[in-house]
């Protein structure tokens, strides 16, 4: 069978939620849908779905292989596209969303270089850390920090953030070392309020998976500011690497207990749908994809 046409039918299938709600946009038989998906799941030698009679889900192989097969479908569509002799040029106005501190700290040369390249396209760019609803509110294209799993949505993924555990040197002479995760217990930590993880933090290590629940001295919904009291010597903190990649190289931070890895984050481009992609929103994905190969807070 056509291996793009398995993926397609299998990711229409999920973002309906069922073999009969995905008949009527693909013009197929549920028979055949049917038939389509048991072939991949064979040809993988996986299962990708969890059938019962009332309800599909998905399984950890199947979480893994949607996502990337948007991002193919994506990427093959947005492929086609970019050498149509018909497509029009990019223009018009771009709404875009991203998080606030990767915003501030790593998208500001982008603003100004994708104008120079495409300087019929006129951006409105929107910074905040809430999720918002890209359909509801407007919003052409988002750069997400998340794993991506059950969003409807479609990405690209352009970059990964890992999670680094760290301090500053003065907070770590005046109290008590952190030989190990059970330690953190007797620390203050710098708490993000949008972290997902809440006060439960999950880390591998050299014996597998760990958890300690940690006890905040302050919670802040802004990144910067929680990068800044943990700089000042304010406590402990799980930051983004890439925001605190530079300080941990400079030594104005110490990561911590590195032998302990933390969650690692997608940084992804994301739109509302593949379909009928305005071809500004195509050059401007292509562009960070490009822009973001070779990230530095990852060198």
């Amino acid at each position: 069978m056509d291996r793009a046409l398995e993926m397609q039918v299998f990711c229409a299938v999920v973002d309906k939620g069922s073999f009969v709600g995905a008949a009527e946009p693909l013009v197929m038989s549920k028979a055949a849908i049917s038939r389509y998906v048991s072939c991949l799941e064979e040809r993988l030698g996986a299962r990708l779905l969890h059938r019962t009679t009332r309800r599909l889900s998905l399984t950890e192989e199947g979480r893994q292989f949607y996502h990337q097969a948007k991002e193919i479908l994506a990427m093959m569509e947005e492929a086609e596209e970019s050498v149509s002799s018909v497509a029009p040029e990019a223009n018009g106005v771009l709404r875009v969303n991203a998080p606030v501190s990767f915003g501030i700290l790593h998208l500001g040369p982008v603003w100004v270089d994708f104008m120079r390249a495409y300087p019929k396209v006129e951006l409105d760019i929107s910074l905040n850390d809430r999720l918002v609803d890209l359909v509801e509110e407007g919003f052409d294209v988002a750069v997400r920090i998340t794993r991506m799993e059950n969003s409807s949505l479609v990405g690209r993924r352009l970059a990964s953030t890992r999670m680094c555990l760290c301090a500053s040197p003065s907070y770590l002479a005046s109290h008590a070392p952190i030989r190990t995760l059970a330690d953190l217990t007797e620390h203050g930590v710098v708490a993000y309020t949008h972290f997902s993880g809440g006060s439960d933090w999950i880390f591998e290590g050299p014996n597998g998976r760990e958890s300690v629940r940690t006890r905040s001295v302050i919670r802040c919904n802004n990144g910067d500011t929680c990068r800044s009291i943990t700089l000042a010597g304010g406590g402990v903190s799980l930051q983004p690497s890439f925001m605190v990649a530079e300080d941990i190289r400079n030594g104005e931070l110490v990561e911590v207990l590195p032998e302990y890895k933390s969650v690692e984050l997608g940084i992804y481009a994301v739109y509302p749908s593949r379909k009928h992609l305005a071809p500004k929103v195509r050059v401007f994905i292509n562009f960070l994809v490009e822009r973001f190969a070779y990230p530095r807070w990852g060198q």
